[in-house]
C-alpha cells in the first residue's frame, strides 16, 4: 500500500474513532462495536468498552449483541421468501390465515410490513408488565393485543408498530409449519453462513455474548430482563458485525430473495390518500444529504443497534451497543457521511 494511501486510511480511522468516542467516552463501561464496509469488504472495524463489567471482559469484533428491531428486516425477508415460494401474497388479508382476527379482512400483510395497519402497538399497553417475564407462544402474543381498539383505519397513516411484526412472525409459523426461530435459522442464517446469529435465549451458552446494561443516575446496572418470546419476531434476534455484513452482501447478491422480491423490500409506499411515506418492508427508505439510504435501528433493554446502507456508494455502516444509554443512530449516519466525503475527495 502506497504511503499516501496508508496515511489517508489512518486519518479516516482516527476520525471515525474520534466520532465514536464522543458517544462512548467511558472505556471502563459498556461500549459498542462498529464496522464500515465498502463494496462488501470491511474497511473499518473496532470495539470500545466492556462486554461484561462484572468479569472485566472487553468487547471484541466477534461479540454477539441483541439487535432489537433490526430483527424486523429478517422477518420481512422471511415473508417475502414465502411469497417467492408461492405460499402467500403480501396483498392477502390476514383473515385468510388467522381466523377471527378483528378487521382481519381489511388488514393485509402489506399493512403489517409497512406499519400502516392501525393495530395497537403492544409495547404501549399498560398490561405489558403482566406478561414481560412469561414464556409466550406466538398465538398468545397475538391474543394479548388483538382485541385492543385500533388507532386508525388500515393504510390511513404510518405509525411504527411492533404488534404488526409479531403478527408477521405468527403468519410465518402458520404458513411454513416451522417455528419462527427455526425458519430464520434454516432459510436465512444457515443459507448465508451466519454462524454467530441466534434467536435470543438467556439460558443457552452463547460464545462471545455481550451483556446488556442500563444507566441509572451515574451508575451502570444490569439490564431489565424480558422473556424473548414477548418481542418475538419484532425484536428477538442476536448477531455480530461479521454476520450482519454477510446479511447485507446476501441481500445485494440475491442469495435469499430474487430481484423482484428484493425490490419490494426496498421500495417506499403510499398511504390511502396517495401520500408517500419513507418505509419499505423492514427498512426505512430515506435520504441522507440527498443520497438514498436504507436504514433501521433497534432498541431493547440493554442494547441499541443501527445499520445504514448507501446503495450508490455500496457502503454499509453498523453500530451495535450494549448499553441502551449509548445510541448508535446518529453516529452511524455521521460515520457514513465521513466515509463518503473521504471517497469523494479521493476520486
Amino acid at each position: 500500500m502506497p504511503a499516501a494511501v496508508k496515511a489517508q486510511k489512518q486519518k479516516l480511522n482516527d476520525q471515525i474513532d474520534s466520532l465514536i468516542m464522543t458517544v462512548i467516552s467511558d472505556g471502563q463501561g459498556p461500549g459498542g462495536a462498529f464496522m464500515v464496509a465498502q463494496k462488501g469488504k470491511v474497511i473499518y472495524q473496532k470495539t470500545f468498552g466492556k462486554a461484561n463489567l462484572e468479569l472485566n471482559v472487553k468487547l471484541n469484533t466477534e461479540s454477539v449483541f441483541q439487535l432489537g428491531s433490526m430483527t424486523k428486516q429478517f422477518t420481512a425477508v422471511a415473508i417475502l421468501l414465502l411469497e417467492q415460494q408461492g405460499k402467500l401474497n403480501v396483498n392477502d388479508p390476514i383473515a385468510k390465515y388467522i381466523a377471527g382476527y378483528p378487521a382481519g379482512n381489511k388488514i393485509t400483510i402489506h399493512h403489517l410490513l409497512t406499519h400502516t395497519s392501525g393495530i395497537k402497538d403492544f409495547t404501549k399497553m399498560k398490561s405489558l408488565a403482566s406478561i414481560a417475564q412469561k414464556e409466550m407462544t406466538a398465538k398468545m402474543m397475538v391474543d394479548f393485543f388483538k382485541d385492543e381498539p385500533v388507532d386508525f383505519a388500515p393504510g390511513e397513516r404510518f405509525e411504527y408498530n411492533n404488534s404488526g411484526y409479531v403478527l408477521l412472525g405468527y403468519l410465518i409459523e402458520l404458513v411454513s409449519g416451522e417455528r419462527y426461530a427455526d425458519f430464520i435459522q434454516r432459510h436465512i442464517f444457515d443459507q448465508l453462513d451466519m454462524g454467530h446469529s441466534y434467536y435470543a435465549n438467556d439460558r443457552q451458552i452463547i460464545k462471545n455474548r455481550a451483556y446488556g446494561y442500563q444507566k441509572k443516575e451515574n451508575a451502570y446496572v444490569n439490564k431489565t430482563s424480558i422473556n424473548f418470546s414477548v418481542p418475538f419476531s419484532s425484536g428477538s434476534l442476536m448477531s455480530t458485525l461479521a454476520d450482519l455484513l454477510k446479511w447485507q452482501n446476501g441481500l445485494n447478491q440475491n442469495k435469499v430473495l430474487n430481484t423482484k422480491e428484493t425490490t419490494k423490500a426496498f421500495s417506499s409506499y403510499k398511504l390511502n390518500n396517495g401520500e408517500q411515506f419513507n418505509y419499505g418492508y423492514g427498512w426505512h427508505i430515506k435520504e441522507m444529504d440527498g443520497l438514498p439510504i436504507r436504514a433501521h435501528g433497534g432498541s431493547i433493554f440493554g442494547f441499541k443497534s443501527m445499520g445504514i446502507y448507501v446503495p450508490s456508494e455500496d457502503i454499509y455502516v453498523v453500530g451495535l451497543t450494549n448499553c441502551d444509554c449509548n445510541s448508535p443512530t446518529l453516529l452511524t449516519e455521521n460515520i457514513a457521511r465521513l466515509v463518503i466525503a473521504q471517497l469523494t475527495k479521493s476520486k
